[in-house]
């Protein structure tokens, strides 16, 4: 196996990543430092050390969904010890979260120690949906969705274009279904700040086909063969 892939299969980084951490003398194969590409290795025989620690394939793959509350963060070692979503899942494969979610942020996630498959998912070019329900302070205009869904304007950046459809305006809400396919760093909070719009809530329901359904708040189960196979479809 190309050593990069055996890197992004244990779940280090994308390939373009651990490409990176070869060429930066940080990756180490039967304790001789790697700098070339396209070194091959033996995944189960041979000792990869990245950064001082022994990486080695997981066992099995895991792919799980949480309903993630808000008030998490999605790092394993929160650097302001707030909590994380690892505390909420309990498992003996080492996990990471596809993608990630604001710590204000709630609703559906994945995990999982499959680490191609992760950064397929992630991939911008596969354009695979993410759909989120947003609760926003006061009576939106249809001239401002219309900003919008052609792309509002951030800090000179034009936002990817957006699926904005309104659901409903109750005790000085309203509500809105809002579906983006490339996942922008903070991408719907920026594109309704842009707007002089407050959030209320942000939670993601959808990912591809895979819903949050009736996942309570801190619950968590393994996709479904259906469900693993809509994603992988939709790569």
């Amino acid at each position: 196996m190309r050593l990069n892939k055996f890197l992004s299969n244990s779940g280090i980084a994308s390939r373009r990543k651990c490409d990176t951490l070869i060429k930066e003398g940080k990756v180490s194969v039967n304790g001789k430092v790697v700098t070339e590409m396209g070194v091959s290795i033996n995944e189960r025989r041979d000792k990869i050390i990245v950064e001082g620690k022994e990486v080695k394939l997981p066992s099995s793959f895991v792919y799980v969904k949480l309903n993630k509350p808000k008030g998490y963060a999605c790092t394993a070692n929160d650097e302001k010890g707030r909590k994380t979503i690892y505390q909420l899942v309990k498992c003996e494969e080492r996990l990471f979260s596809v993608g990630r979610l604001d710590y204000d942020t709630e609703g559906l996630i994945l995990l999982t120690n499959d680490g191609d498959f992760a950064n397929k998912i992630m991939h911008p070019s596969y354009n695979i949906e993410k759909e989120y329900r947003v609760n926003v302070e006061g009576e939106i205009k249809e001239s401002e969705l219309a900003v919008l869904r052609a792309g509002v304007v951030v800090d000179g950046e034009r936002m990817p274009e957006a699926k904005v459809k309104w659901l409903g305006y109750e005790s000085g809400v309203t509500k809105l279904s809002v579906v983006i396919d490339e996942g922008q760093n903070r991408q719907i909070r920026r594109m309704f700040e842009a707007i002089g719009r407050s959030i209320k809530l942000l939670k993601r329901v959808r990912i591809g086909e895979v819903r949050l359904g009736g996942l309570k708040r801190g619950d968590y189960r393994d996709l479904t063969e259906s469900e693993l196979n809509s994603l992988v479809r939709g790569r």
